[in-house]
């Protein structure tokens, strides 16, 4: 019998000949992923009686979710996990600005093909994009990583998903896994690889791969995995030339430029045991809008267009890059933000926001009268600038709009694609960007 992606990376990661789902493995992660909630992870740390981290080399860090410090709180937070990273000589760490952790350690080349992340944010499945396994995971595993450099896991059943056809002009991967997630339900890939094949994916650009794993958190997966073709391997390829021209520089260091990115990949196998096999057709896909409180309730837009909106949120993990961007700009330039509407724009990186500023994106939607917040998670989380009042409806491209989510739990959050948002924000109610 064939094996699937995760059996055979986490076999790899544990050092095994092969594995198979159900089995309980030691598994040693490439990297371990945390941010803000580094402090909190290092007062863990500090019970279990060891002083240094085990491999910090592998430790990359970010401060995202609430930068810059909006209160005294967040302030000490921050200061401690400055604090933890010069103590414990932690190379990859990202200060406020850089961006959100997905993103940047993306853009860092800090994954690669086949490899494992574990990290204490929910969204680590994002890495999937980059064909590597990737597992949000507690904040005492994380601690019990830092000391020792491995954890157990149970290898997850996994369900493979076959996409076919093409998106219809102005549709998205973000509808298409909102159209999935409603289809099946938010629990419909729970603990599960959930493994993407077919030739619907050589259709899609690089940023709209990275939508699909990120969002496969809603899905209640343990993991998501998009097979690496060429375009992914020039793309790391390019990054890792980067890293190392700064790295040069004594910046950020480069252990893993040496690895041939064809030969780390990992794919499953023809005959491999899938718990279940299902068809996404993109082709069939409509625009479509999450309604609140559950990303789940899934209706195409036209079933909530004229919905009243007091603001519209361009940003996050999930559709804060510059393929998201361009798509708002089309949508807003030469228009205003409707009155009564903001629109709050947040790039998911650094660099995003500079590709912007090159292009004029950020012009043109300054123009339009977009607010923009440093690169970072902004309110997605609601505990920073840009959370909602109460009886307030907001349309995000955000991944998650459970009740609280951004705020006050009397506020609504509605999840579209960035090109329905931008259209929302200049009717200020959700509305069909194709009638602009």
């Amino acid at each position: 019998m064939g094996k699937t992606f995760a059996e055979k990376a986490l076999a790899r990661a544990a050092g095994l000949a092969e594995a198979t789902a159900g089995q309980i493995v030691d598994a040693r992660p490439d990297i371990i992923l945390s941010h803000d909630n580094t402090a909190p992870i290092a007062r863990i740390f500090n019970t279990i009686g060891v002083d240094r981290v085990a491999f910090p080399e592998r430790l990359a860090i970010t401060l995202d979710h609430a930068v810059p410090a909006p209160t005294p709180v967040h302030a000490r937070n921050h200061a401690e996990v400055r604090a933890f990273v010069a103590e414990q000589g932690i190379t990859h760490f990202f200060e406020i600005g850089r961006g959100i952790c997905h993103q940047v350690f993306s853009e860092e080349a800090l994954i690669l093909p086949g490899q494992l992340i574990l990290g204490s944010d929910s969204h680590t499945t994002h890495f999937g994009w980059l064909g590597a396994f990737g597992a949000g995971i507690g904040r005492t595993e994380v601690a019990a990583l830092w000391a020792t450099g491995e954890l157990w896991l149970r290898v997850p059943e996994a369900m493979q998903v076959t996409v076919v056809g093409q998106l219809a002009p102005g549709v998205t991967t973000k509808d298409a896994c909102l159209h999935l997630i409603g289809q099946y339900g938010a629990d419909g890939g729970l603990y599960r690889s959930i493994e993407f094949t077919g030739p619907g994916l050589a259709t899609l650009s690089l940023e709209s791969r990275m939508v699909i794993p990120n969002m496969m958190a809603e899905f209640g997966a343990k993991n998501a995995y998009l097979p690496p073709d060429d375009l992914v391997f020039e793309w790391l390829e390019e990054r890792i030339r980067r890293r190392e021209a700064r790295g040069a520089k004594g910046d950020v260091s480069s252990p893993s430029s040496l690895i041939p990115l064809p030969t780390s990949a990992l794919y499953p196998d023809p005959d491999a045991e899938y718990a279940q096999r299902v068809t996404l057709d993109l082709s069939a896909i409509e625009l479509t809008v999450s309604c609140p409180h559950t990303v789940d309730s899934a209706v195409p837009v036209r079933e909530v267009a004229g919905r009243r909106v007091h603001q519209a949120f361009l940003g996050t993990c999930t559709n804060g890059r510059i393929e998201d961007l361009a798509a708002a700009v089309e949508i807003l330039k030469g228009r205003k933000v409707a009155a009564g509407t903001r629109l709050l724009v947040i790039p998911a990186s650094s660099e995003v926001m500079a590709e912007a500023l090159k292009r004029g994106y950020v012009q043109d939607l300054f123009d339009a009268g977009a607010v923009f917040g440093t690169p970072g998670c902004g309110p997605c989380m609601g505990n920073h600038l840009g959370v909602l009042a109460p009886g307030e409806v907001c349309i995000s491209t955000a991944n998650r709009n459970f009740r609280g989510r951004m705020g006050e739990r009397e506020a609504e959050i509605y999840l579209a694609s960035p090109a329905v948002v931008a259209a929302s924000a200049v009717k200020g109610v959700i509305a069909d960007p194709r009638e602009l």
